[in-house]
């Protein structure tokens, strides 16, 4: 039992610092794939020696010592390998700066090391989905057979993915260092954006039998509350943090006592974590404070503030919906945000207002496949009365997601058009 225990507070601690263990190694070593390595192994050496010696004071500390102690022993046998190919002169150049310095040693790095981590790990370098798989990995703690349960991929999937990150990364020589000033945005944006897609995938699960996983959303706000303290200067981060705060206090009312989804108007906001939501109506007010036009983030998160803000459904300012949506549409065009404007039509000015814009969308290749579109325009249909339109728009919903719960709901829907219909 107290072994147990012991290993849950490994489990935990390392949860929490292994981002940190990482980078440090991984800025000593310049190889994000062995810093990981050394860092596992600190690990399990403190699952064979806790259990005897018990918990130190400062866990978190013990286990950076004893990576680091691993990377300094690395360091020092690589060099005395380069010894045997060097002369005694060369040789003593090159050891000197074998450990690093106090100064490079010390805590105030730690900021600068997550931040640069960050950055590899999401380095445009790579695929989407490996970039997914590397942040969770190295930032988020989580080890492959976590990943693989959170997006229901298999696990060999995952770690080929890790693997190939890391082998990208190496093969393109990508330096761990800050990215240079012309690098910084687009580097700054593929960050955010895994954030956010690790974040969605855990608010409205792709597939499988659950309509959410909120390990996901715990993981991608952390990353982010993260990156808001080692990017404080940057609008878009605290545009995604308030985001993804907002979303999350919505959680505990997004499913019923079976786990069966319930849609946003339908929702007892009496469930919604306030605590959350002054969190990310804060982290708003920050963007705003950062000057300039809001960016895709932040406008994102206004949207949400309006749902936040109002006590019903009913007092929901759908009127400024819309106008936030047209500056998002400016902004950052795509069919998905056109759909979810039309929505925010449907509900200010009316259903068929909204299902014009629905109906054009239907020529945009790119939302054949997506299972909301027949969605939204199945529930324009049954406020218009057109139950047997509506009904065969929610089948064919239903036919294309791929997620358990919401195919229940989308053929829930198509029956009761059925029974309203006669």
């Amino acid at each position: 039992m107290v072994e147990t225990s012991i290993q849950s507070t490994v489990e935990a601690v390392w949860r929490m610092e292994s981002a940190k263990i990482i980078a440090k190694l991984a800025r000593m070593l310049r190889d994000v794939g062995l810093a990981e390595e050394l860092a596992q192994d600190a690990l399990v050496t403190a699952l064979e020696q806790w259990p005897v010696s018990g918990v130190p004071n400062n866990p978190g500390a013990w286990l950076m010592v004893t990576a680091k102690n691993r990377a300094l022993d690395q360091l020092r046998r690589f060099k005395l390998l380069q010894r045997k190919h060097q002369s005694i002169a060369n040789d003593a150049e090159l050891l000197q700066p074998s450990s690093p310095s106090p100064e490079e040693d010390s805590d105030q790095n730690v900021g600068d090391d997550l931040l640069r981590l960050i950055f590899i790990a999401c380095h445009p370098v790579l695929s989407t989905e490996a970039r997914v798989a590397l942040t969770l990995r190295l930032l988020g703690g989580l080890n492959t057979a976590e990943i693989a349960r959170a997006f229901l991929v298999p696990e060999p999937t995952i770690a080929q993915r890790i693997v190939r990150a890391k082998r990208a990364l190496a093969e393109a020589h990508v330096p761990f260092e800050m990215p240079r000033s012309e690098e910084l945005a687009p580097r700054l944006a593929s960050a955010l954006e895994v954030i956010y897609l690790i974040f969605n995938e855990g608010y409205a699960a792709t597939a499988g039998e659950e309509w959410m996983r909120p390990t996901l959303c715990e993981e991608a706000l952390r990353l982010g509350r993260i990156l808001a303290e080692l990017a404080p200067r940057e609008p878009e981060v605290h545009g995604l943090i308030a985001l993804m705060e907002i979303q999350a206090s919505r959680m505990a009312a997004r499913v019923g006592p079976s786990g069966q989804p319930i849609l946003l108007l339908e929702q007892d906001r009496g469930r919604w974590d306030q605590l959350l939501i002054r969190r990310g109506l804060a982290a708003l007010e920050r963007a705003e404070a950062l000057g300039g036009a809001l960016g895709p983030y932040a406008l994102q998160a206004a949207v949400a503030a309006c749902h936040a803000r109002a006590r019903s459904a009913g007092e929901t300012d759908w009127v400024r919906i819309v106008a936030l949506y047209d500056a998002l549409a400016q902004l950052a065009p795509s069919p998905i945000v056109d759909l979810n404007r039309a929505v925010a039509v449907s509900m200010a000015f009316g259903p068929g207002a909204g299902l014009e814009i629905v109906d054009d969308l239907y020529s945009d290749s790119r939302l054949s496949a997506y299972h909301l579109l027949p969605s939204v325009r199945g529930d324009l249909l049954q406020k218009l009365g057109r139950f047997d339109e509506a009904r065969t728009e929610f089948a064919r919903a239903a036919a294309l997601t791929q997620n358990e719960r919401e195919r229940a709901l989308l053929l829930g829907r198509a029956a009761s058009c059925g029974v309203t219909a006669h």
